[in-house]
């Protein structure tokens, strides 16, 4: 039981850490530079069609680039 409680204590000690660090920088959370975003692929699953939620952020995607380039290329 002391074995148990000790590794609780060093696990807790290590997440109250984190937290401090995280609250001190003020950074948000990111992931790797790796995955497979780095590799090529665009997603997950294999599914053909991809969920809503995804289908939601690659409509927004594509709005945002669309904007861009009109930005971009506005003549007045």
């Amino acid at each position: 039981m002391s074995t148990f409680l000790a590794a609780f204590v060093v696990l807790l000690l290590f997440f109250l850490l984190m937290s401090v660090g995280y609250i001190i920088k003020r950074k948000a959370v990111a992931g790797s530079c790796g995955g497979l975003g780095a590799i090529g692929i665009d997603k997950a699953c294999d599914c053909d069609e991809p969920c809503d939620n995804r289908k939601a952020k690659m409509a927004k995607a594509e709005e945002e680039a669309r904007n861009e380039r009109l930005t971009q290329n506005r003549i007045l």
